[in-house]
C-alpha cells in the first residue's frame, strides 16, 4: 500500500491507519466508529483483503476501542460481500475474543453468534465449527471461556460426526482445571441443552449438570441452578423425580448462601418448570425452608417471590398450602430485623388478598398490613400503600377505611418529611380508589394541611397533588370545595403560605378553566400586587404570565395590564424584572387579513406581531415572491443564512405551523 501514495482511492484506509496509531484515544475510538465509512470507500474486495487483514493484526489497543471494533463487526457482513464471504470476518473477532478483558470478549462471542446465523451449512463446518474448536483448546482460559457461549448456535446445523466433537469439547470446558472456564459453561448449559438431542440431555447434560452443581467453586454452582429450570423444562414429568430433584433439594440447601439465594430468585421458574405435584411434596417444604434462611438476601429473594409461589400452586388445595405452610413464614417475615426483607415482603404481600379472598384477608392479612404501615422504614410502608387497591378489590372500602386509613393519615403527618413527600405522592390514587365523596370525608383536610407545611418540598408536592385531584373529580369539586380554601391563604400573616396560594393559582388555572380563574382566583391575585413582601409580589407578575393565555383579551387590557404596568416601577429590581417578563404575555389579540402580507413593507409595518397560521388556500391573495418566501420558512428549517437573514429583515418569527386555518392568527411578543 505505501507504493500507491498516489491513488486517492487509497486516501480513506491511509486516514483509518493515521488514526488508529494516533496517541489519542478517543481519535482511535472515532475511527473504528467509522469502520463501515471506510468499509464502503474501499469497496467489498478491498475489505476482505487490506482492510480486515489490517485489523486483525493490529488488535493490541485500548479495551474502549477494542469494544468498539467487536461491534462494528458484528454488522460487516453486507460490507463484505454478503453471506458468501462473512467467514472473512471470523480471524479478527476471533482474535478479540481471546482478549483479557471480559465486556470485549463477550462483545465478540455476541458478534460471532450474530454472524453464525449467516454463514450456510456447509461454510459453517468449514470455517466457524473449526474456530470454535481452536478456542475451546486454547491455552488460556479467555479463549475456552469465549467457546462455551458459541457451541449453542452451531451446533443444530452441523453433521452427526461434528455434533458429537462439539459435545465431547463442551463436556472437557466443563471439566475444566479453570474455575472461570467451568463458570461459563455452567453459564451455557441450559441453552446448550435446549438445542440437543432429548437422548443427549438424559446421556450428557445431566451428568454435567450434577457435576456443575456439585463443584467446589460456590460461583459455578449458583450459575448450575440456573441451567436446572431449562433442563427441567426439556424432561419428561416422570424422568424429573429421578434426573433433576436430587439436585435441585441439595441446592436448596447448599452451604453457601449465594447458592442458595439463586434457588429463592429462581424458585417461581423451578416451580412452573417441574409442576405441580414436585412442588406439592418438594419445593412447598423447600420455600419454606428459604423463608426462614439464616441470610437476610436469601430471606429477601424468598419474600419477593411469595405471591408469584402462591398463585402458581395447584387450586384445589392452594388455600390450605398457604394458610397452613406459607403464611406462619410471612408472619415471621412482617417482624424481620432485616429492612430488606421486610421492604420485599411489602411489595408483593398485598397481592395474597386477591388469591386468599375477602374472609382470610380480614382475619389474617389486614392485621399484617396494619403492622407493616407502622413499620419503621419508610420503604416498608411506601410498598403497602402503592399497592393497596388490591386490598380495596377484596375487601371495600368500608373495611378498609376502618383498619387501614387511620394508620395512612398518621403516616401523612409523619415527623419524617420525605414520609410525608411519599403519601402525597400516592393521594391521587387513593382518591381515585376511595371516590370523591370518602376523600372529601376522610383526606382532604390532610391535603390543604399540605399547603402550609413548614417544609418547602411538601408545600410543592401538595400543589401539584391539588391540580391532580381536580383533573380527577372535575372543576365543579374544585369550584365548591378546594378554590375558595386556596384563595382564603391569601390573607395569611405567613408570606410562604400567600406565595403558596399563588402556586395553587398557577397549577389550578388550566385545569379549572376560564371562568374559575376569570371570577375567582384573578381578583386575589390583583389584590396581593399590593402585598408589603417583594417576593410576594415578583410571583404575582409570574403568575399573571402563567394564566395570561387562560384570560380574555379584554380582561388583559383592562385588569391586568395596570397591574403588571405599576409593578413594572416598583421599588424591587426582581419586582420589576418579572412584571416586564409578565407584559410579553402571548395570547390571541386579533386576526389581520391575509392582503396585509403583500409586500416585503407590509411585514415590516407589523414588527411586534407573530404569525402563527397560514392556510395554503389563502396564499391566493399574497403576492406570489413573498408567499413563496412565506412557505419557504414554513416547510423547511431555517438553516441557510438567506432564509435567516430574511426572518430578522423582516421582523417575523414563524413558529406554528398549522395548514388548512381559515385565518392568519397574529400574536403580540
Amino acid at each position: 500500500m505505501a507504493g500507491a501514495d498516489g491513488d486517492d482511492s487509497l486516501y480513506p484506509i491511509a486516514v483509518l491507519i493515521d488514526e488508529l496509531r494516533n496517541e489519542d484515544v478517543q481519535l482511535r475510538l472515532n475511527s473504528i466508529k467509522k469502520l463501515s465509512t471506510i468499509a464502503l470507500a474501499l469497496g467489498v474486495e478491498r475489505t476482505r483483503t487490506e482492510l480486515l487483514p489490517f485489523l486483525t493484526d493490529t488488535i493490541y489497543d485500548e479495551d474502549e476501542v477494542l469494544l468498539a471494533l467487536a461491534e462494528q463487526l458484528g454488522n460487516f457482513t453486507m460490507l463484505v460481500g454478503g453471506p458468501e464471504y462473512v467467514h472473512c470476518l471470523l480471524p479478527p473477532l476471533e482474535s478479540l475474543a481471546t482478549v483479557e478483558e471480559t465486556v470485549v470478549r463477550d462483545k465478540a462471542v455476541e458478534s460471532l453468534r450474530k454472524i453464525s446465523q449467516e454463514h450456510s451449512p456447509v461454510d459453517l463446518e468449514v470455517h466457524f465449527e473449526p474456530l470454535v474448536k481452536r478456542l475451546a483448546s486454547g491455552d488460556w482460559f479467555t479463549s475456552r471461556t469465549s467457546a462455551c457461549g458459541l457451541f449453542s448456535v452451531c451446533y443444530p446445523r452441523v453433521s452427526s460426526t461434528v455434533k458429537a466433537e462439539i459435545r465431547q469439547h463442551f463436556r472437557t470446558l466443563c471439566s475444566d482445571d479453570t474455575p472461570m472456564v467451568r463458570r461459563a459453561a455452567a453459564s451455557k448449559l441450559g441453552e446448550f441443552a435446549k438445542v440437543l438431542e432429548l437422548d443427549y440431555v438424559k446421556s450428557d447434560i445431566i451428568s454435567l449438570f450434577t457435576a456443575l452443581a456439585s463443584d467446589e467453586q460456590d460461583s459455578v454452582r449458583l450459575l448450575a441452578v440456573e441451567a436446572c429450570v431449562s433442563i427441567a423444562t426439556l424432561l419428561p414429568q416422570e424422568d424429573l423425580e429421578t434426573l433433576v430433584m436430587p439436585t435441585l433439594r441439595q441446592a436448596a440447601e447448599d452451604k453457601s448462601w449465594r447458592v442458595r439465594y439463586m434457588v429463592a430468585d429462581k424458585f417461581s421458574e423451578l416451580q412452573k418448570a417441574v409442576g405441580p405435584e414436585i412442588t406439592k411434596n418438594d419445593l412447598v417444604p423447600a420455600f419454606q425452608n428459604l423463608l426462614k434462611d439464616c441470610e437476610a438476601e436469601v430471606r429477601a429473594a424468598a419474600a419477593n417471590k411469595v405471591k408469584e409461589f402462591c398463585e402458581n400452586l395447584p387450586e384445589d388445595n392452594r388455600e390450605q398450602i398457604i394458610m397452613t405452610h406459607i403464611l406462619p413464614c410471612v408472619k415471621e417475615l412482617v417482624s424481620d430485623t432485616n429492612q430488606h426483607v421486610k421492604s420485599a415482603l411489602a411489595s408483593v404481600i398485598m397481592g395474597l388478598s386477591t388469591i386468599l379472598g375477602k374472609d382470610n384477608t380480614i382475619e389474617h392479612l389486614l392485621p399484617l398490613f396494619l403492622a407493616q404501615l407502622k413499620d419503621e422504614c419508610p420503604e416498608v410502608r411506601l410498598n403497602i400503600i402503592s399497592n393497596l387497591d388490591c386490598v380495596n378489590e377484596v375487601i371495600g372500602i368500608r373495611q378498609l377505611s376502618q383498619s387501614l386509613l387511620p394508620a395512612i393519615v398518621e403516616l401523612a403527618e409523619d415527623a419524617k418529611w420525605r414520609v410525608r413527600l411519599a403519601i402525597i405522592e400516592y393521594m391521587p390514587l387513593l382518591a381515585g380508589q376511595l371516590g370523591v365523596e370518602f376523600f372529601d370525608e376522610k383526606l382532604n383536610t390532610l391535603c390543604m394541611a399540605w399547603l402550609i407545611d413548614h417544609v418547602y418540598a411538601i408545600r410543592e408536592a401538595a400543589t401539584c397533588n391539588l391540580m391532580k385531584l381536580v383533573e380527577k373529580f372535575g372543576a365543579d369539586w374544585a369550584q365548591n370545595t378546594i378554590v375558595p380554601k386556596v384563595l382564603g391563604m391569601a390573607n395569611d400573616p405567613n408570606y410562604l403560605h400567600r406565595m403558596t396560594t399563588l402556586f395553587c393559582i398557577n397549577a389550578l388555572s388550566d385545569v379549572c378553566g376560564r371562568d374559575i380563574t376569570t371570577k375567582q382566583m384573578l381578583p386575589v391575585v390583583l389584590k396581593m400586587s399590593e402585598d408589603q413582601v417583594a417576593n410576594v409580589r415578583f410571583n404575582v407578575a409570574k403568575s399573571l404570565q402563567k394564566i395570561g393565555p387562560v384570560l380574555e383579551k379584554i380582561t388583559l387590557q383592562n385588569q391586568v395590564k395596570p397591574v403588571l404596568d405599576k409593578l413594572a416601577t416598583d421599588k424591587d429590581m426582581d419586582v420589576k424584572y418579572f412584571a416586564h417578563e409578565a407584559s410579553l404575555i402571548r395570547t390571541p389579540l386579533t386576526f389581520l387579513p391575509l392582503t396585509v402580507l403583500y409586500s416585503h413593507s407590509a411585514l415590516c409595518s407589523i414588527p411586534a406581531y407573530r404569525v402563527r397560521s397560514l392556510s395554503r388556500r389563502q396564499t391566493q391573495t399574497l403576492s406570489g415572491r413573498w408567499c413563496n418566501k412565506l412557505f419557504f420558512f414554513f416547510d423547511k428549517p431555517l438553516k441557510s443564512p438567506s432564509m435567516l437573514s430574511l426572518a430578522r429583515e423582516t421582523s417575523v418569527e414563524l413558529d406554528v405551523v398549522c395548514f388548512g386555518l381559515c385565518q392568519a392568527t397574529v400574536t403580540r411578543l
